[in-house]
This record gives structure tokens, sequence and C-alpha cells, in this order.
């Protein structure tokens, strides 16, 4: 009687199989030498790309940051020397994160960063942008000084004006901080990830007049 090795391994996935479908579209979508990939077209080397990266870095330095004084508490950073250093730490990665998504959403807007089936990648990069904004004005209503009260008087009537008071009370530092430190942050992130991952997939635009070729590497450095 002969016996079947114990690693031998069944090709076909079972019929039906949700997990094996979501691999295969993984699979096809990024595969593994295009999510780290060994070579990049020489183009990749502009500094629009590289105020990507820099943004990028700032918002692993506004996580940081963020987590530590919500962790600490949220009258810390005005009593303690080391929790203004942190404050001041977020305060100018965010500065930073936004100076260089600017640099970058604008050096894309100027080159067409939706050419050659990019739509997506572009739009979710906008997106971005106007969720960051949303963090960041709820950053600066629950900074609990003079500033964030006039702040938040100012904007009440901006946000009752266009029917949004019943949902979003700036004057509500709960509502403010839970939002900051939760919803909005997760959501910068999760975008950043799904641009990560579209730019990975579909790679870099060319640039202005370099002609388009499906599946071809361009120059590369």
């Amino acid at each position: 009687m002969a016996v079947e090795p114990m690693d031998t391994a069944v090709d076909d996935d079972p019929p039906g199989s949700w997990t094996a479908a979501v691999r295969r579209r993984v699979e096809r979508t990024l595969p593994i030498k295009e999510l780290l990939p060994t070579r990049q077209p020489a183009y990749v080397g502009s500094w629009v790309y590289v105020f990507g990266v820099v943004t990028i870095a700032a918002l692993v330095w506004v996580v940081i940051s963020g987590v530590v004084l919500a962790f600490m508490g949220s009258a810390w950073w005005h009593v303690s020397s080391l929790g203004k250093f942190f404050n001041s730490l977020h305060f100018w990665s965010v500065q930073m994160f936004f100076i260089f998504m600017v640099l970058h959403l604008w050096g894309q807007f100027w080159g067409a960063g939706w050419r050659d089936g990019r739509a997506r990648t572009w739009m979710v990069g906008a997106v971005i942008f106007l969720v960051s904004i949303g963090t960041a004005f709820t950053g600066y209503l629950i900074q609990q000084n003079f500033d964030s009260q006039w702040i938040a008087v100012n904007a009440k009537d901006a946000v009752n004006a266009i029917g949004l008071g019943g949902f979003f009370n700036v004057t509500n530092f709960g509502q403010m901080y839970g939002l900051h430190i939760m919803l909005f942050p997760i959501g910068v992130t999760l975008l950043v990830v799904l641009h990560i991952v579209q730019v990975r997939s579909r790679g870099v635009v060319r640039p202005i007049g370099d002609p388009y070729v499906p599946g071809g590497a361009g120059g590369t450095s």
C-alpha cells in the first residue's frame, strides 16, 4: 500500500474560497517585486517625489509625538517642560507635513500626475490633503488656550451656517479631542497607506513629453 508523503501540497484552491480570491487579487494588484523594487526609473529622483517622502517622514513624527501627548493627558503639555517639548515637536512636525505635502501636491498638479491611468492615485492624494485640514483644525481647537477659544468661537458661526453645527460642535472640547486623536488620524494614516500602495502598483507618472509605453521600464537608477 503506497503512502502519500505528508508534505504533498494541494495545488488547486477550493472552489468559492474567498481567501484564495483575495490572495490572487493582491498578487495581481501588487506583486512583491513592485512592493519592494530594486530599481526605479531615473525620474523618481525628482524633488516632487522627495517632497512626498519627506511628507511621510513628517507624518511619522506627528503620530509618534501625538501618541505621547495623548497618553500623558491633555494638560501635560502646559505644566511640564518635557510636555512642552513634545507639544512643540508635534506642532512643527505638522508644519513640515503640510509644507511638503502642498509642495508635492503642487508638483503633481503641474506635472499632470493623473495621467496614464493614475487618476485614483491623484484623487486619494487630494482627499488626504482635505482630511488633514480637518485634523489640523481640531488640533487648534484643543490647545486649551485663548487662541483655541478664539478660533472655536469664530468657527462656530461658520459651521452652523453650513448646517453641521448639530454634528460638529467646535466648542465641545471632548468631541474635538476625540476626533483629533482618533478618527481623523486613523483616516489620514489609512489614506496614506492606500496612496503608497497605489503608487507602488501603478508606478510614478512619467514626465510630460516622455512617451507612455504600457509595461515599459524607462530609464533606471
